[in-house]
């Protein structure tokens, strides 16, 4: 950030500095309504106008579909992480070095972690999200909006393995031959897409399963392209 610093309203650097404690005392920025209960606001819609201020003045960046969808800057990102070290440890997360790891110069994600899916609602539901992690943009070549925990090793032919967390931009649509995430009904699969005259499959890349084949009545939906692995374990 440059020394032009937007100047900010007496409740909004409020906010700001809530985002900040939250962030850095949990990893994960605060709902809406967590804002509105701490700050005594009437509904959480006084919290999002607040939000959408300091979002034009750009001092943070909202994220539609998740109610903790709210990312800071770099620098402000540099500032908690340092809190979270002496607060929490280097390895108090539990993740790899790299998702903790803050660059000069480069905006941090904070990514939601999908968990279970229950068939009808959102993916990025509040319900669903596990937890929340802060990673580095450079690790992808396009900006992702969640983290699935991929589950078997329908697509181990191509790296992508039991365990690894994959980085999701959402999307409805999808090409020919690209990885998407997919929901059919409850279930959420990792497959290779193919729209042919007669419907779609989704492609596993593993000669042990067998292509999925999505019928005309089937609760289906393109929840997202894959956009980038994170490996979370060590590889046997």
């Amino acid at each position: 950030m440059t020394n032009d610093k937007p100047k900010l309203t007496p409740r909004q650097q409020q906010i700001f500095e809530l985002i900040q404690r939250a962030i850095a005392r949990t990893g994960a920025p605060p709902t809406r309504a967590e804002i509105a209960s701490e700050l005594g606001f009437k509904s959480a819609n006084a919290a999002e106008e607040h939000l959408q201020a300091l979002a034009r003045k750009g001092v943070i960046e909202l994220v539609g579909g998740t109610s903790r969808g709210i990312r800071l800057k770099a620098g402000t990102l540099r500032t908690v992480n340092e809190t979270r070290k002496k607060t929490d440890g280097p390895s108090a997360s539990g993740l790899l070095p790299a998702l903790n790891r803050t660059l000069p110069g480069l905006e941090q994600l904070v990514l939601p972690l999908i968990g279970r899916v229950a068939a009808g609602n959102p993916i990025l539901a509040q319900e669903h999200i596990e937890q929340t992690y802060t990673v580095e943009p450079s690790l992808f070549a396009k900006q992702p909006d969640f983290l699935l925990r991929v589950k078997g090793m329908s697509m181990k032919d191509i790296g992508i393995l039991d365990g690894d967390l994959l980085a999701v931009a959402k999307t409805r649509d999808a090409r020919n031959g690209q990885i998407v995430v997919a929901r059919l009904g409850d279930e959420v699969t990792v497959k290779r897409f193919q729209r042919t005259k007669t419907g779609i499959e989704l492609l596993p890349e593993n000669a042990d399963f067998q292509p999925i084949q999505v019928g005309p009545d089937d609760d289906f939906e393109i929840e997202g392209l894959a956009v980038g692995l994170i490996r979370n374990q060590p590889l046997h």
